[in-house]
């Protein structure tokens, strides 16, 4: 059999024949279970969709270009991991249009960011860079802290992520605005109805230090606080160890 390939080596046609069939096949065979699977992504408890403020936060988060220096996608590299934490799960950005992975780091990875640092490092990181991180070289947002958040089309944000695959609740859409106000609430309590819509780990607090209004910054703390939290890592097993080498 092998001594026969000279077939294909002299005769163009026949080796372009050859290469359609092979290349159609391997076609096939990676593409056809897209057609009867429902989901590559595999389900990971504790994810859920963006709170509003988060939301409004993440919309900040992309109006400001965030994404051109900071990645939020750790490789199932040892160094990665060693680094910023657990690499990235793709279930992690099932709910982000547009995922937010980027193509480059001026500066630190920040899927794991939520929880390593206090609201008052986040707003001071994001008033002053080099107050707290005196090598950086990222722009100051001053601006956030002293702008309300504009939030009056959150129920249509929601209704349009609705529409692409998000699953929010009708409930969740109808009180989008009050669950906005109320997570920067933090005498809402734990029966809030935030934390009911969207469960008891959610971030309720005042996060840019100034509980008389409802800030940018506030809406961008809460989304930067969130990254990474959503699944427990503790109890969580990965189905091929073997992927950090």
């Amino acid at each position: 059999m092998w001594k026969r390939h000279e077939k294909f080596e002299r005769h163009s046609l026949v080796l372009l024949i050859g290469i359609i069939v092979v290349v159609s096949i391997g076609g096939l065979v990676e593409i056809s279970p897209l057609f009867y699977l429902e989901s590559t992504i595999e389900k990971v408890q504790g994810v859920r969709p963006y709170t509003p403020l988060e939301q409004a936060g993440r919309d900040i988060y992309v109006r400001e270009g965030c994404y051109v220096c900071h990645s939020q996608m750790i490789r199932p590299l040892r160094d990665e991991v060693e680094r910023y934490g657990h690499y990235s799960l793709a279930a992690e950005s099932m709910y982000d249009h547009p995922f937010q992975w980027g193509s480059k780091r001026t500066g630190p990875d920040l899927a794991r960011v939520g929880g390593k640092y206090s609201d008052n490092w986040h707003h001071d990181h994001l008033t002053d860079p080099r107050s707290v991180v005196p090598e950086s070289n990222m722009p100051p947002y001053k601006f956030l802290a002293e702008k309300d958040l504009d939030y009056r089309a959150i129920e249509q944000r929601l209704s349009t992520l609705k529409a692409v695959g998000v699953p929010y609740t009708k409930d969740q859409i109808a009180n989008a605005t009050a669950d906005l106000e109320q997570q920067v609430d933090p005498y809402a309590g734990e029966t809030s109805g935030v934390k009911k819509r969207y469960g008891a780990k959610v971030n309720q607090r005042d996060f840019d230090g100034d509980p008389s209004k409802l800030s940018e910054m506030d809406a961008l703390i809460a989304y930067l606080q969130v990254l990474g939290t959503m699944v427990d890592f503790r109890t969580y097993k990965a189905e091929d160890p073997e992927n950090l080498r």
